[in-house]
C-alpha cells in the first residue's frame, strides 16, 4: 500500500510538472510531505482525480487531432462536422443516418465551402461518391452517388453532343451500325451463347371472354428458364400479331391486376402478347433470389430472354412476324428500348414510363452492364431513336424522369424519324397529372397504338360509347400464372440453382 501510494503521488507529482494548475501543485506538494498514514487518506481523492484528468486528457487529444487545421492532415474534418457546419453556415436542414456519415472524413473540408450552399454541398460530397437530393427549398437528404440519375439540363446537353455525330439517314445508319455490335458485347453476348435443344414447358390452357392463357417456360441457358404467360385471341384467321410484354419493377410482378388486364385487352384486340418475367423476378426467383436482380448480369439474362423469346415465336407458324412489338412499363420499358435496339425483329416499341436522357435506370438490369458506353458513349434516347422507323410510342407522366419528355428527348426522336421521312411513326402521350405506373391512361395509349399500327380490332374491346371496356378480363390467382406449381415442385432436376452457378455460364462475366 505505501508503494502505491508513491506510485501514485509521483505519477500526479509528474502530471503536475506537466502543465498542472496552482491547485495541484499545492496538493501535490502536501502529499509529498505528509507521513504514511495522511497520504494513504489521500490516496483515494488522488486517483479519482487522475482518472478524470486522464478521461479529459483523452478528450482533449481527440479533439485537437480533429481540429488542428494544416496541410499536413489535409485540413481533414469527421464528415458530420462538415455537414453541421454546412446547416448552420447556410440556415439549411441536410438529413441524413448515423452509418452513411460513420467514419467518413473530408479533406481540405474548410477550402471546399463556397458562397453558394448547392455548389458547397457538391464539393464537400462528390469525392466521397454521395450526393443530396433536393427534397424542397432549404432541405436535403443525404445519398450515395447515383451514376444513373443526372441534373435534367446536363442529360439534354449530352444527347446534343451525340447528335452532333450525323446530320442524315446515311450518317446516323453508320452510328447505328457502330453501336448495335457492341451492345451485344457489352452483355457478354458476342457471341451468343449456344441454344439448349429443349421444348418449351407448357401448362393446361385457360379458357375466358375472347382469349386463353397458358404459362409457358423456356430453357434460355443450360437449366435456366425464363417463364411467362400467353394470352391469345379466341378466335382468329390467319398470322397473329405478337406483343411482349416484360415486366417492370412493380410489386407483385407479371401477377398483378394491371399487367393481366393489358395481356388479355391485347389478345381480345386479336393479337398475341406475352407476359415475362424479369431476370431473379416472379417465378424466376424459385432459381435465384430477389437481390441477385441487382447484379450487373441482370441484365445480360434478361437481353438474352428477350432474343431467346424472339426466337421461340419467330419459329411458330402462327405468328405474324411483319407484326411483332414490345411494352413494358418501368425498368421493363428500359428493357424493350435495349431490346428495340439489338433485335430487328421487334417491328413496334412502346416504353412506358422509361425513357429519358437524364436517366439509365435505376437498376443494374438497366444499366449494371456498360451498354451505356458503347458507340463512345450513348444515353438511353439515342438507344431509342435505333428503333427509327420502326413505329415507337413514348407514354411519359409528370412525377418520374420521363417529366420533360416533350420538351427535349421527344423533339429529339422526331427529328431522327425525320431522317427517313417518316417523323409521325414516333409518338408521345404525356400525362403531366400522373405518376409512375401503368395506369388505365397509359394502357389506353398503347391500346390506340397497337390499333393504329398493327391495325387490331378496337371495336372488340370497347363499349356501345366507343370508350374501352376492360370489366370483361378475369384476374386469376397469382398460383394460376405459374409454370412450375404451387411451389415450384416442377422445376426440372437440372435448374441451375443460385447466382454463383449463374456466373459460370459467363466466364468473362464483368461481376466476377
Amino acid at each position: 500500500m505505501i508503494d502505491l501510494t508513491r506510485y501514485t503521488i509521483s505519477i500526479f507529482w509528474q502530471s503536475s510538472l506537466r502543465g498542472g494548475t496552482t491547485r495541484q501543485s499545492i496538493l501535490s506538494r502536501k502529499i509529498a510531505s505528509a507521513d504514511e498514514k495522511s497520504a494513504l487518506a489521500m490516496t483515494g481523492r488522488v486517483l479519482k482525480y487522475l482518472a478524470i484528468l486522464f478521461i479529459a486528457n483523452i478528450s482533449t487529444v481527440n479533439n485537437l487531432s480533429a481540429q488542428i487545421q494544416n496541410t499536413d492532415n489535409l485540413y481533414k474534418k469527421p464528415l458530420v462536422e462538415v455537414l453541421k457546419e454546412i446547416q448552420t453556415r447556410f440556415k439549411v436542414q441536410i438529413k441524413y443516418s448515423e452509418p452513411q456519415v460513420k467514419d467518413k472524413w473530408v479533406n481540405y473540408a474548410e477550402w471546399r465551402f463556397r458562397a453558394n450552399v448547392d455548389e458547397t454541398i457538391s464539393n464537400v460530397l462528390a469525392p466521397l461518391d454521395m450526393k443530396v437530393n433536393k427534397e424542397k427549398p432549404g432541405v436535403y437528404k443525404l445519398k450515395e452517388y447515383e451514376y444513373y440519375r443526372w441534373e435534367v439540363q446536363d442529360g439534354w446537353a449530352y444527347l446534343d453532343s451525340l447528335a452532333t455525330k450525323y446530320h442524315d439517314q446515311a450518317s446516323w445508319e453508320k452510328r447505328k451500325a457502330q453501336i448495335k455490335p457492341e451492345l451485344y458485347q457489352a452483355l457478354l453476348l458476342s457471341p451468343l451463347p449456344a441454344k439448349p435443344d429443349s421444348k418449351p414447358i407448357i401448362t393446361a390452357k385457360r379458357i375466358f371472354d375472347g382469349y386463353s392463357v397458358e404459362n409457358i417456360a423456356l430453357e434460355i441457358l443450360p437449366g435456366v428458364w425464363i417463364n411467362g404467360s400467353l394470352y391469345k385471341p379466341l378466335n382468329f384467321k390467319g398470322k397473329i400479331p405478337l406483343v411482349l410484354s416484360p415486366d417492370g419493377h412493380w410489386e407483385k410482378q407479371r401477377f398483378r391486376p394491371d399487367c393481366q388486364i393489358r395481356c388479355a385487352m391485347i389478345a381480345r384486340m386479336g393479337a398475341m402478347a406475352f407476359s415475362y418475367d424479369l431476370f431473379a423476378w416472379g417465378e424466376s426467383m424459385l432459381q435465384f433470389k430477389y437481390e441477385d436482380h441487382r447484379k450487373s448480369l441482370a441484365q445480360t439474362v434478361q437481353a438474352l430472354g428477350g432474343i431467346r423469346i424472339l426466337d421461340y415465336f419467330s419459329a411458330l407458324k402462327e405468328t405474324d412476324t411483319s407484326r411483332i412489338g414490345i411494352s413494358g412499363g418501368s425498368g421493363a420499358g428500359s428493357h424493350s428500348i435495349l431490346m428495340t435496339a439489338m433485335d430487328d425483329r421487334i417491328k413496334l416499341s412502346a416504353p412506358v414510363v422509361a425513357m429519358s436522357s437524364y436517366f439509365y435506370g435505376g437498376c443494374p438490369c438497366e444499366s449494371g452492364m456498360p451498354i451505356h458506353q458503347c458507340g463512345g458513349g450513348t444515353d438511353n434516347v439515342e438507344l431509342a431513336a435505333m428503333a427509327a422507323p420502326r413505329p415507337q410510342l413514348l407514354v411519359s407522366d409528370g412525377s418520374d424522369w420521363t417529366a420533360h419528355t416533350p420538351e427535349h428527348d421527344f423533339p429529339y426522336l422526331q427529328k431522327m424519324y425525320s431522317y427517313y421521312g417518316v417523323k409521325d411513326k414516333v409518338e408521345n402521350v404525356h400525362l403531366p397529372d400522373e405518376k409512375h405506373d401503368f395506369g388505365i391512361n397509359k394502357r389506353i395509349a398503347l391500346y390506340d397504338f397497337l390499333i393504329k399500327n398493327f391495325k387490331l380490332n378496337g371495336t372488340a374491346v370497347k363499349d356501345k360509347t366507343g370508350k374501352y371496356d376492360e370489366s370483361k378480363v378475369t384476374i386469376e390467382k397469382e398460383n394460376a400464372l405459374y409454370v412450375f406449381g404451387d411451389k415450384g415442385e416442377k422445376l426440372p432436376k437440372n435448374a441451375v440453382m443460385g447466382f454463383e452457378n449463374l456466373e459460370k455460364l459467363f466466364p468473362l462475366s464483368a461481376s466476377k
